[in-house]
């Protein structure tokens, strides 16, 4: 017995260890080496392994306390209880609050401590349990100087990760916020993937709200999907006639940011603190589904559908919901990733939006920062380029409008299958093209 609990003992603190620090490794194997992939395969399986012995050996260390049928029943219910109560705890409140590498290490101080109290519990059949608490201090300390150095864990690999030097970042519930700064251009990514440059962001907010908007000249009502770091509203507000705009946007933290932040409210001209706008945070599905107002200009500015949980924002349900709360007369745009680089992602979005009972328009400009990017006018009229822009735009011009709907040969339309729910054939374009 006294090996049995000694191995059990050392079996938590290594899986305390090892599973506490596990977020950290990776944080930091994927800024600094090219071997993220086989660091994580190897994380996971020594972790499963180390967890798969716990079960077997308190089994042992506790048939001659209870007959066989209680220690399963004891043993299998807590290990349940704790699977689910660990699964609940970690995307709802611990990683919103903590972030992944402070999350992680909570758990690994849960089993340093756990090896701990059995020092306790099982004094005696332990031979040494002076030396065993010992360790369990050890593996306490050194997760607890995890906890404490965190920040810097963090930081680290995002100063590797990113080019420039990174002056706020954040894991929130939905995605991590990272902004950098070089002289003055300042860049905001998200989960690691490039938003905008303060440097030439005003061509692709100017190339997504105008062409459409300018075409409905009696826009009263405006909704905007996504689009927290308030830029497409601000060129919304270059509208005197719009009474009221209506953000959904997903993360609280990312709206707060870009109402709060001082270089970013200048950035987007105050455009979230204005009261002709109303900010909510929620999922932009369920929340077109419970509401039932209609609109004369939709903004669908979400993020590349590098995931199924956005890629469900790409499919025809969506579209077909979004077509719903679209004014007779009024018109919808969308971002639609590069038809250059992404070029079957790009089409299969227009295929989508067409699927869904919308006519479509293809349009695409050129932002320096990300190459050619592809947008879709969609609406349930016949739509036309508008014949006036707003004064002070400082890219698009009247002129320059037919040019922005023709397609060279390299970026000109190919075959894709309408992404759906049931069956999300843009994430697979968007991964195998990116």
């Amino acid at each position: 017995g006294r090996g049995l609990v000694a191995r059990f003992i050392s079996i938590e603190l290594m899986v305390g260890l090892l599973g506490g620090f596990s977020s950290s490794i990776l944080f930091l194997a994927f800024a600094y080496t090219q071997a993220f992939r086989l660091i994580l395969y190897l994380l996971v399986v020594l972790i499963g392994i180390l967890v798969g012995l716990e079960i077997p050996l308190l089994m042992r260390i506790l048939k001659d306390r209870f007959t066989f049928k209680d220690v399963v029943a004891h043993v299998l219910t807590f290990d349940y209880l704790g699977a689910l109560g660990a699964s609940l705890l970690f995307p709802i409140l611990l990683v919103p609050k903590l972030g992944l590498v402070r999350s992680a290490l909570v758990f690994g101080l849960v089993n340093a401590g756990v090896a701990l109290w059995s020092t306790y519990i099982f004094k005696d059949q332990l031979g040494q349990p002076r030396v065993m608490r010992f360790s369990c201090f050890i593996v306490l300390a050194m997760l607890a100087a995890g906890m404490f150095g965190a920040e810097r864990i963090s930081a680290a690999a995002d100063n590797n990760l990113y080019a420039d030097e990174v002056i706020f970042s954040r894991n929130t519930r939905y995605q991590r916020i990272v902004l950098t700064r070089w002289k003055d251009d300042v860049r905001l990514f998200l989960s690691g993937h490039l938003q905008f440059s303060s440097r030439d962001e005003y061509r692709y907010h100017e190339a997504l709200v105008h062409p459409g908007m300018s075409a409905v000249p009696s826009a009263r009502r405006v909704l905007v999907l996504g689009g927290g770091d308030g830029l497409a509203v601000r060129e919304l507000l270059k509208y005197p006639d719009i009474e009221s705009i209506t953000l959904v946007d997903l993360d609280p933290e990312m709206t707060k940011l870009f109402m709060t932040h001082p270089y970013l409210i200048e950035l987007n001209s105050r455009s979230l603190l204005s009261p002709k706008v109303h900010v909510t945070n929620a999922d932009a599905f369920p929340w077109l589904e419970e509401h039932r107002d209609s609109y004369d200009f939709i903004v669908v500015d979400f993020p590349d559908p590098t995931n199924y949980s956005i890629g469900k924002l790409f499919t025809t349900s969506f579209y077909h919901l979004m077509g719903r709360h679209l004014a007779r007369n009024g018109v919808a745009v969308i971002q639609s990733t590069s038809p250059l680089f992404a070029r079957q992602s790009y089409w299969c979005i227009v295929e989508t939006v067409r699927q869904a009972g919308l006519k479509t328009y293809p349009y695409h400009v050129y932002v320096p920062s990300f190459g050619e990017w592809g947008y879709v006018i969609a609406s349930l009229e016949p739509y036309e380029p508008p014949a006036m822009l707003p004064a002070g735009l400082r890219f698009l011009t009247v002129a320059s409008l037919p040019e922005i709907f023709r397609f060279p040969t390299d970026m000109q339309k190919v075959d894709a299958e309408p992404n759906r729910l049931n069956d999300q054939v843009l994430v697979r374009y968007y991964d195998k093209e990116w």
